[in-house]
């Protein structure tokens, strides 16, 4: 039997009717104006706000922004309603039918014994549900590309199309990074771009055999370059000078003092 939350129902049909009501004639003409497309960049904005406070570890940060994505994923199954498409209960109960067949470990008579298994067992499920003619669909296209490399990846290792231990892999990564070493010798812009891509799908890889995600890495080395950046900012403004008047050897030392401090 599964458990039952009924204040968090209630909460959430809560939601539900305050949406409706700005959705009301008489209500917010915002919310009124507003479809499917038009809130795409909102729902975006919505989910990596819910990336950052997961990843800065601020649980009443988090606890907000899961709020305002759990508002745009209701505002959707709102419009879909409207148009007599489905409603949010029709997604609810697909989501919970899909996790109960997908799991036959938990919810039916097959004991898969590891993670692997299971792992194969997901994916021959859902290809079967999806009527997929390759293996490899089903990854969003707009997906972010590390991401989007991860999970076809992985789609491929589920059915044994990958490497059992690592040292393929980094030798994979040299051979990349040789190519497109040649490619920028013959000054060839389009192998230049097809030899790029291929040294980062292999870092993907990589990071797949480190179990380090390399959107997640390239995020906190970002966040890691303009927290160092504006550190130097700040010190040339210390010094009376400032980005504009300064210089690489002069910029270049106070960023070596900043990471030598970390």
């Amino acid at each position: 039997m599964l458990l039952k939350n009924p204040k968090a129902a209630e909460k959430f049909d809560d939601l539900i009717e305050v949406l409706k009501k700005l959705r009301a004639p008489g209500g917010c003409d915002w919310d009124r104006a507003q479809t499917s497309t038009s809130l795409i960049p909102y729902l975006l904005e919505e989910t990596y706000e819910v990336i950052e406070a997961i990843e800065e570890k601020n649980t009443e940060t988090l606890k907000e922004e899961l709020g305002d994505l759990s508002l745009h994923i209701i505002f959707q199954a709102e419009l879909a309603e409207e148009k007599g498409d489905f409603t949010i209960a029709d997604a609810l109960n697909g989501v919970s039918e899909k996790l109960i067949r997908r799991h036959p470990q938990v919810f039916g008579d097959k004991k898969n014994s590891n993670l692997a298994d299971q792992n194969k067992s997901w994916e021959k499920v859902k290809q079967k549900e999806k009527k997929r003619k390759n293996f490899l669909d089903g990854v969003p296209k707009n997906l972010p590309a590390l991401t989007r490399a991860r999970r076809i990846q992985e789609k491929a290792s589920h059915v044994g199309f990958d490497w059992k231990e690592i040292n393929p892999v980094w030798n994979k990564v040299h051979e990349e990074i040789d190519e497109l070493k040649e490619a920028v010798a013959n000054n060839d812009k389009d192998s230049i771009k097809d030899e790029l891509g291929d040294v980062f799908f292999s870092l993907v890889n990589l990071g797949r055999f480190l179990d380090v995600s390399g959107e997640d890495a390239l995020r906190m080395t970002i966040s890691k370059f303009e927290n160092r950046f504006a550190k130097v900012e700040e010190e040339l403004k210390m010094r009376g000078s400032s980005m504009e008047d300064s210089n690489l050897d002069e910029m270049d030392e106070i960023w070596n003092d900043i990471k030598k401090g970390e």
